[in-house]
């Protein structure tokens, strides 16, 4: 998606698959934020005071506002980054269902918790929100980010400032006016349309309790250092280079089938998306000759279309920027078996074709960075400590998984030696709203989802009560 602003006060969307321009939105005017923030609190106050029944309430109905709009904010969401109609609907789908979930759980996830003793004294963990939460939010999953920050930080009573990625404005207001029309009280949720450079702005101001980021680790060292400073609770969830072991004992055909599926997922573009495939010599070509085939028959095409699986990148000059890293990967060493920049595209084209480098080992791109899109890296080992130690060999940690027909070794290879803050066994990486998700290292700190989830962005207070 090409953003532009052709005056000061208006941001301009583009749709990346044809550069149609679909909107122009008026920026908001940073003099106005106290005045907006305070309204934000002041519904907070009243918000903080709800029943957590009510709260519940407040959220079935989101989902089903979700659900009755499901295919309009798909439409929309394909027309701003360009992923699939198909994966858009399934991305809106899974944002009615966290709603659904934290009606039905978050209640028991703040309620108080005692501590029994037998000296007369009372003891007790209470939950109580920190306040306003500042939600800045990448363009990737422009629903399903702010959602799974959205729903636990309102359950929990707090409300929720968003500063969603410039180039997909009108899901940014779509999902206030989702809000709205769902009853969430008003000025409980906003969204402010403003450049990347403002965040420091937003985190800074003394309304603002909390940050929740989603982004680049350099853009989320950022935020960090801001909130660090002005002593603001932060929750970080950054970039990822997530790695695959595929043992001697692997079904090769399920690796294959689950690796491409979780590195073209989003047209490539995901945090958590295997990037870096670990793969045992002995297995080596017969699960390099299946991926290979599998990437050239994925059809690139019209993201609205239901036979095209790969739609453009969200915008042109990030398939310019994986252009790069693919060429100083082949320079380095690495082979291109398939894809790669492909010359027929123009300058400004958003696409990028699904690509195969081979032969990858430290100290290239394909290796050391995360690479944005529909590029895969194919790194032979001899044994299985050398993949985990190639695995682990990132300043990433995000995911990882191990693929092998022996469950107890695949379970701790997951549970105690790979680096990551979410591993599995025989499938990929997803998010899931049971269970808490987030990274360590550059990929980040804090969780979402899941019981942490919602505690994060909550005074996790101890209080005793004496005779």
């Amino acid at each position: 998606m090409i953003m532009t602003a052709d005056r000061t006060d208006q941001i301009v969307s583009t749709n990346p698959f044809n550069q149609q321009v679909l909107g122009s939105y008026p920026r908001f005017d940073l003099r106005q934020l106290d005045s907006m923030l305070l309204s934000v609190s002041q519904a907070q106050n009243k918000w903080q005071a709800s029943t957590v029944s009510q709260r519940s309430e407040l959220l079935l109905s989101l989902g089903r506002v979700l659900r009755q709009r499901q295919h309009e904010l798909a439409v929309l969401v394909t027309a701003e980054m360009g992923k699939t109609l198909t994966s858009a609907l399934a991305e809106v789908e899974k944002c009615a269902a966290v709603c659904d979930y934290y009606a039905q759980h978050g209640p028991a996830m703040i309620s108080e918790d005692a501590v029994v003793a037998d000296d007369g004294v009372e003891r007790f963990v209470s939950y109580q929100p920190l306040g306003i939460v500042l939600a800045i939010m990448p363009w990737n999953f422009p629903f399903w980010q702010v959602f799974r920050c959205l729903v636990p930080a309102l359950m929990a009573g707090n409300a929720v400032l968003l500063k969603h990625a410039s180039n997909v404005p009108g899901c940014a207001l779509a999902i206030e006016s989702v809000c709205q029309q769902a009853g969430v009280p008003d000025q409980l949720m906003r969204t402010v349309l403003v450049a990347g450079s403002a965040a420091s702005v937003l985190v800074s101001h003394p309304l603002v309790n909390a940050v929740s980021f989603t982004g680049s680790t350099e853009a989320g060292q950022k935020i960090a250092a801001c909130a660090g400073q002005y002593l603001k609770k932060c929750v970080l969830e950054l970039g990822g280079s997530d790695a695959y072991l595929v043992l001697e004992d692997a079904d090769v055909d399920l690796a294959v089938k689950k690796c491409v599926t979780s590195r073209l997922l989003n047209n490539g573009q995901s945090c958590i998306a295997a990037k870096r495939f670990m793969v045992h010599n002995s297995v080596y070509g017969e699960f390099a000759d299946k991926f290979l085939q599998a990437m050239r028959g994925q059809r690139l095409g019209d993201p609205m279309l239901p036979d095209t699986d790969i739609g453009p990148l969200a915008r042109a000059d990030l398939a310019h920027s994986l252009a790069m890293q693919v060429e100083k990967s082949v320079r380095l060493g690495a082979v291109l078996l398939c894809g790669g920049r492909q010359q027929s595209l123009p300058d400004e084209s958003a696409f990028f074709p699904p690509t195969l480098l081979s032969d990858v080992r430290p100290g290239m791109p394909a290796f050391d960075e995360e690479l944005f899109g529909p590029v895969a890296a194919l790194v032979r080992v001899r044994s299985e400590h050398e993949a985990i130690a190639l695995a682990n060999q990132s300043v990433f940690g995000l995911g990882a998984g191990v693929f092998t027909r022996d469950l107890v070794r695949g379970r701790f290879i997951a549970s105690n030696l790979l680096q990551a803050g979410n591993c599995v066994v025989n499938d990929f990486v997803k998010s899931d709203p049971r269970l808490p998700f987030g990274g360590i290292k550059a990929s980040g700190f804090g969780r979402e989802l899941s019981h942490f989830g919602l505690r994060e962005f909550s005074n996790i207070k101890s209080v005793v009560v004496s005779p």
